[in-house]
């Protein structure tokens, strides 16, 4: 049994604990956890000082304030992984300007008002 939100208490626990049947297999659901992986992590205690003082300013979790930072991190390095991956495509293709295309950009900036 786990214990209860908020209490060491394992006897409330079945009050906040269900089961139900997938196939053949029993699956507990605890109905007051948030959705998500619990992980654990080791950082230096500068940085989780940082983290909890940030956390506390913006009024969110540290869970929260450690989510939206490595999902901002996981966008970023997703980014990063699509960019290259264009510049492998693109350096394979030609990237010349056709001449009449060239001359018609001439034109156009020729006779604009710049």
């Amino acid at each position: 049994m786990i214990p209860a939100r908020g209490t060491g208490d394992l006897s409330s626990a079945s009050s906040h604990a269900t089961t139900q049947r997938i196939g053949n297999l029993a699956k507990g659901v605890i109905l007051w956890y948030d959705l998500g992986m619990k992980t654990a992590i080791s950082i230096p205690d500068d940085v989780f000082e940082s983290a909890d003082e940030l956390a506390e300013q913006m009024g969110v979790s540290r869970s929260h304030l450690y989510a939206t930072a490595v999902a901002e991190y996981v966008a970023k390095y997703r980014a990063s992984d699509v960019t290259a991956t264009l510049n492998e495509v693109y350096a394979q293709e030609p990237s010349g300007v056709g001449r009449a295309l060239r001359t018609a950009q001439a034109r156009s900036v020729g006779s604009s008002g710049w």
